[in-house]
């Protein structure tokens, strides 16, 4: 339940949650599902659910076995702020994040009501990076929700970009994430949806990370936008 990764803005994951359910068009063609249903076929005990919400006592504290300080991403294969989820169990997470200070720890949610109802709660350590997901216009009140969060490094991530964002609100925000969809089913992405981002982020000096143009094959892609790759990432002590 914690692994390399070939994310390209994280080092390692880490699932004490694994499944999920979809809630916006950005959930479509989830990867996560393709994969969980992949490993339940290969007797994954973990995914003895497939896709089902399952929470995963024995993994909970995999981070405090790391003693190498890296970037973690929590729960690649689900959402910590999933309704399913206790809220004793998110409690515990942050927790073990807290407990696991060398490290800095990545959440992404695309339930960002429950985050910013559930904020006030928190007692939210220096290493926790919070990120919403942002697929399209319709989506971009998830940034106002995270802005009313304590996390100290608050980050968008727009993957899958579906549709331009302009005039986005950045005040408050740390880091933000381009990537374009890929797999079989890949939707498209206009260039001139993620330079405008880029734009908006040089203006508003937000840290900029382009992930991947996608599609079938995203290797040959590539990830190089305007001649150049684009891995900015926040200035935080300790960060890698």
């Amino acid at each position: 339940m914690g692994a390399k990764s070939e994310i390209e803005w994280t080092e390692s994951t880490w699932n004490p949650l694994t499944g999920c359910t979809k809630i916006s068009p950005g959930c479509a063609n989830c990867y996560a599902e393709r994969m969980a249903i992949r490993l339940q076929a290969m007797g994954q005990p973990n995914y003895a659910n497939g896709f089902q919400p399952t929470m995963h006592e024995h993994a909970l504290e995999i981070p405090l076995r790391w003693k190498k300080p890296q970037m973690i991403f929590v729960n690649s294969m689900s959402d910590l702020f999933h309704e399913e989820v206790p809220v004793d169990f998110i409690h515990r997470v942050f927790g073990i994040m807290r407990q696991a200070s060398w490290h800095q720890f990545q959440v992404l949610t695309k339930r960002s009501k429950r985050l910013s109802e559930l904020s006030p709660e928190i007692d939210w350590p220096p290493n926790v990076w919070m990120g919403v997901s942002v697929e399209n216009e319709r989506f971009v009140y998830r940034i106002d929700d995270l802005r009313k969060t304590g996390a100290s490094v608050k980050f968008v991530s727009a993957e899958p970009l579906l549709g331009p964002l302009q005039g986005l609100n950045l005040d408050g925000v740390d880091w933000l994430i381009v990537g374009g969809e890929s797999g079989p089913h890949a939707r498209p992405m206009l260039e001139s949806w993620v330079t405008d981002i880029q734009d908006q982020c040089s203006v508003a000096q937000v840290p900029f990370f382009f992930k991947q143009w996608g599609g079938i094959n995203k290797k040959r892609a590539g990830r190089r936008l305007c001649g150049r790759t684009w891995d900015e990432i926040p200035s935080v002590h300790g960060a890698v």
